[in-house]
């Protein structure tokens, strides 16, 4: 991969980054916003300290550890990848809460016309926001969007100390082994 400068990635801000996804996934993984690093590249979770590729892989949802330039490859193990908000940020304390609120409500959308099994969202604060959900904790959700479960999952950023890529893989092959039921 090319090395990015600053400004490259500066470049990036509020940029977009498509979607991975189709209709009736197994998971739809929801990150909170893109990254610039990942708005620069295409790629979600595209910062190297990003523990989401190791962990998914850790976690049994996929055979060996796919770098981001492979995420068109989560399709055929009936994963996806999405964001609560679209716009690209250098941290996610850049987004305002109105931003998470409308983004719950296009995630909402997005989830109903696609129809996943599990919505799964990487970052319980964001889900809170989101989706109004003060209390939330990692894990199962009470309810629903339609048919699709939901669970919140820790987010893979290097800078969530709380969980070590050991603790987020067990919590993410919890949610594996709930989809495989």
């Amino acid at each position: 991969m090319t090395r990015l400068t600053k400004a490259d990635l500066e470049a990036a801000r509020d940029r977009l980054v498509p979607d991975v996804v189709t209709d009736g996934l197994r998971v739809l993984f929801c990150g909170i916003n893109p990254g610039l690093m990942t708005a620069a590249t295409g790629h979600h979770f595209a910062r190297p300290g990003n523990r989401f590729w190791p962990v998914l892989h850790l976690s049994g949802f996929t055979p060996r550890q796919l770098a981001p330039a492979e995420q068109q490859e989560l399709l055929s193990y009936g994963l996806g990848i999405t964001n609560v908000v679209a716009r690209a940020t250098a941290r996610a304390d850049e987004l305002t809460a109105e931003e998470y609120i409308a983004g719950g409500r296009r995630l909402t959308a997005k989830v109903r016309r696609l129809q996943p099994g599990w919505l799964a969202v990487v970052g319980v604060t964001a889900y809170r926001a989101a989706f109004g959900a003060r209390t939330a904790q990692v894990g199962p959700q009470e309810g629903g969007i339609g048919n699709t479960r939901i669970w919140v999952l820790p987010n893979p950023s290097g800078l969530n100390a709380h969980w070590t890529a050991a603790t987020m893989a067990a919590e993410f092959a919890r949610l594996r082994t709930a989809t495989e039921a």
